[in-house]
């Protein structure tokens, strides 16, 4: 399957990855992202691997979920498409209505 990130999705990583470089340091931002990608990476292979989403703002919407670190991974299979769609990238810390896909 072929894996497609949101420009929200990517959106949300890049503000994650700024801020930890601004805060922390370059080497913790490129080691999120490094570990996020490797996490989605997976999903080509093995789309069904994540949890399903148990939110009530999207579990209608048949979404899964990876966690990497502090951040949810929110996706979805589109098996017509063979796709797997990257919706959001969430970070736990925050109130889970804040969830946007």
């Amino acid at each position: 399957m072929k894996v497609i990130w949101t420009e929200l999705a990517r959106s949300q990583l890049k503000e994650a990855c700024q801020y930890y470089k601004e805060v922390v340091s370059a080497k913790v931002a490129a080691s999120i992202r490094s570990k996020i990608y490797e996490r989605t990476g997976k999903l080509s292979r093995h789309p069904e691997i994540g949890q399903r989403e148990n939110n009530p703002l999207v579990a209608a919407i048949g979404y899964r979920y990876l966690v990497s670190g502090n951040y949810k991974i929110v996706y979805r299979i589109i098996s017509e498409q063979k796709t797997v769609l990257i919706a959001a990238v969430f970070d736990t810390r925050q109130n889970p209505d804040d969830l946007q896909v």
